[in-house]
């Protein structure tokens, strides 16, 4: 009898944590629909750009200074592994901040709310945002002739871990920055290197470069977008491992230094 009752209650536990999650996925969505500036320009951002570089290379064929590839079948996903970065990481760590300094990670630490189900609604609702600019920027691409993906297996099972390792980052950055003023500048100066380094809107052709920018999370995470979206291959591992390192790095600096509390000035 005790038995059945204790997995009774497990499983009531376990249903209550789903629910206390589900609400938290709902809570950000409605914050971030409710402030449709913000969700506009994180939409429409992204389009403005791979709608440039369709201008700029529309017609454009196969080259060997891409890869093989046109230059819209280049572009195609690594502005759609940008704005990935965008949701996962870069606003990610600039709304923790905030909340932060507004008190807000305080009160909800006070609730029933489990922190790992804080962190597990704020991967849900990265994921769906960034779903949803990867499947416009690739319509768009569609749209100026660049084929669609054809190993949708390998690029939405790739792509969930991708994301999951960014939030980490994202937790990780938050937790060294000291205020809410400087969260942009900080996100900014250690992303913006990495973009360009690591192949995102120029192709790198250093043997040297590729070396060191595939050690770092933005190349590998362009590359695991690449195989699937245009060259038509399946997962990479071998980028998908340097993503999980780097998760773990971050998951790390985040349990070890992330406050809930405003940092004294």
């Amino acid at each position: 009898m005790s038995r059945v009752s204790g997995v009774s209650t497990a499983s009531a536990v376990w249903r209550h944590d789903l629910a206390l999650v589900w609400h938290q996925v709902r809570y950000e969505q409605l914050s971030f629909w409710r402030n449709p500036q913000s969700a506009f320009f994180t939409f429409v951002f992204p389009i403005v750009i791979i709608l440039a570089f369709c201008a700029l290379f529309h017609g454009a064929g196969t080259s060997a200074y891409f890869y093989g590839l046109s230059a819209l079948q280049y572009y195609v996903p690594t502005i759609a592994a940008v704005s990935v970065l965008g949701s996962c990481y870069s606003q990610l760590a600039i709304v923790l901040s905030i909340r932060r300094q507004n008190g807000i990670l305080k009160r909800i630490r006070a609730t029933p709310l489990p922190a790992w189900a804080y962190f597990l609604g704020l991967l849900a609702h990265c994921v769906m945002v960034s779903v949803v600019d990867v499947v416009l920027i690739v319509g768009v691409g569609a749209l100026f002739g660049v084929p669609l993906p054809t190993h949708w297996l390998a690029l939405a099972g790739g792509a969930g871990g991708r994301r999951r390792q960014l939030l980490p980052l994202g937790v990780g950055v938050a937790s060294l920055i000291r205020n809410a003023e400087a969260a942009p500048a900080v996100v900014q100066i250690v992303l913006f290197p990495l973009v360009f380094i690591s192949g995102t809107y120029l192709p790198i052709h250093s043997d040297l470069l590729n070396r060191v920018s595939g050690a770092l999370p933005v190349r590998p995470f362009n590359q695991s977008l690449l195989g699937p979206l245009s060259q038509h291959t399946g997962i990479e591992w071998g980028n998908l491992g340097v993503l999980f390192a780097w998760g773990a790095v971050g998951t790390v600096v985040a349990v070890s230094r992330f406050r809930w509390d405003p940092r004294p000035e």
